[in-house]
């Protein structure tokens, strides 16, 4: 395959050409070490629209229970696009006849490095909470997600920093983030990189998962090093070595228990809902929903967002205001009730106008909050190792393992979930505990499956939730 990379025009560097620079840059990284950034990569680094994600933490509210998760998207795409380098490298030491070219190195490095450029502030509460709820009116299959921000933000970056890319080139790396394969691809193991759909086994994956883990102090035993090195391309396909199947299954075990311990602790979801209610009161002033449509306004708007709240003067903004002092002072939401779902009770919805009804008049539906909780292993119920091919020494073929070849204590579900109830007041928690127990008794529950505290108003804690350890609490 002829290399057809191009080396950037004069105008793809800016103030590049007129100093004289090396041909790299050594960041330390406290998961991946020191890692070299060439001159071709820094284009990129060196610009708003990247600098911005250091004004973004890459757990989002989860700081606000978590001090140690002050990790910002800025770090972890510089990871993501490392690890990108080192599994392409490693794919072309160990397999040259793929002709992996210098072009499709260097716009996977790009793709893997501008893939969370559209994150918004406190990252996934503005794509999964603020923005279903500005825009509850539109459907959801035609919905805002922050991948079409990275996509909005990517074209600004090339632009209003006269980066030489051509549009072919433009559309690969925009494929690659998104993880599209076109239909007359060749070369569908590229887009298995960044952004997998086939299995979820990607370099995003591997950087957030270590980089999360080592701030949070969590502790995860699985390897991504040894992931990356025993890896090849069969029938354009990255399988990996049978040995690491089991590396696998504790990667996405990992992913789970960060998404049950951390991710979505009650108490950092409590925050979730503050920060967007305090967001939906200021959209009407501050227009923030529209900034998604708006790369000039998009920009500048990240985790400062409430500082510029808190520091307005606008009346219009007291509301908001109001909310943020409540998060300060940690009058937070209060978390009130919790059931766990059985597989035949899967598609039960509950909703605040539910608990509303149930409650005998005492309680509003925007008195409370339901939320409907799914966890799983990243392929939404079924087993994302199903769907991963591997190989043996001396075995030309790929092939798949089952679950019952690996352990038998893997589990049998890989998705749970389960309803919440939170109250914007704690004046009516015990309203919204009785008015749960009622709804669910209307859904045929049995109610010893609440897993509630039976008396939320004593200092009982939940028998049916996750000890965190003691060095993770605030």
């Amino acid at each position: 395959m002829e290399d057809n990379f191009r080396t950037p025009t004069k105008s793809a560097y800016r103030a590049y050409h007129e100093v004289d620079i090396p041909t790299f840059k050594t960041y330390n990284d406290p998961i991946h070490g020191h890692i070299r950034i060439d001159k071709e990569i820094m284009q990129f680094v060196d610009t708003p629209q990247f600098q911005r994600l250091r004004d973004l933490k890459q757990l989002g509210s989860c700081y606000f229970v978590f001090p140690g998760a002050t990790n910002n998207r800025f770090e972890h795409c510089i990871g993501v696009s490392h690890l990108a380098e080192e599994w392409m490298t490693s794919l072309k030491i160990s397999q040259p006849y793929l002709e992996i070219t210098e072009r499709e190195q260097f716009l996977v490095k790009v793709a893997a490095l501008c893939h969370d450029l559209g994150h918004g502030p406190f990252s996934h509460v503005f794509d999964n909470e603020f923005i279903p709820r500005a825009f509850s009116n539109v459907p959801l299959s035609s919905r805002w997600c922050h991948e079409d921000g990275s996509l909005m933000m990517f074209d600004y970056l090339l632009e209003d920093n006269n980066i030489d890319m051509d549009k072919a080139d433009a559309d690969f790396v925009k494929n690659l983030i998104l993880g599209n394969v076109p239909e007359d691809s060749d070369r569908k193991f590229l887009y298995q990189i960044v952004a997998n759909k086939t299995n979820s086994i990607d370099v995003d994956k591997f950087d957030y998962l270590q980089r999360d883990s080592m701030n949070l102090g969590y502790k995860s035993s699985y390897d991504a090093t040894r992931l990356l090195k025993f890896s090849k391309v069969i029938n354009d396909e990255i399988c990996f070595s049978s040995k690491e199947v089991y590396n696998l299954y504790e990667m996405f075990h990992t992913r789970y228990s960060l998404h049950k311990q951390v991710y979505s602790h009650r108490v950092g979801k409590a925050v979730e809902y503050m920060i967007t209610d305090a967001l939906l009161k200021a959209d009407p002033v501050l227009k923030l929903s529209e900034a998604i449509y708006d790369k000039h306004k998009y920009v500048n708007l990240t985790d400062g967002v409430l500082r510029s709240i808190e520091a307005s003067q606008d009346p219009e903004l007291n509301e908001s205001r109001s909310i943020i002092r409540r998060l300060r002072t940690r009058n937070l939401y209060k978390f009130v009730d919790e059931v766990l779902l059985s597989n035949d009770q899967y598609e039960i919805k509950i909703t605040e106008s539910d608990i509303a009804s149930c409650s005998d008049g005492k309680l509003k539906p925007d008195h409370v909050i339901v939320h409907n909780l799914v966890i799983n292993y990243a392929m939404k119920d079924k087993n994302p190792v199903d769907n991963v091919r591997f190989y043996q020494q001396g075995n030309p073929n790929s092939f798949n393992i089952k679950k019952e070849q690996v352990s038998m204590l893997i589990p049998d579900s890989f998705s749970e979930r389960s309803i919440r109830l939170y109250v914007r007041d704690a004046s009516h928690s015990e309203a919204a505990h009785h008015a749960f127990q009622k709804c669910l008794k209307r859904f045929n529950f049995d109610i010893k499956g609440s897993k509630g505290s039976p008396s939320p108003f004593k200092k009982t804690k939940p028998e049916h939730l996750e000890v965190v350890p003691q060095h993770l609490k605030l």
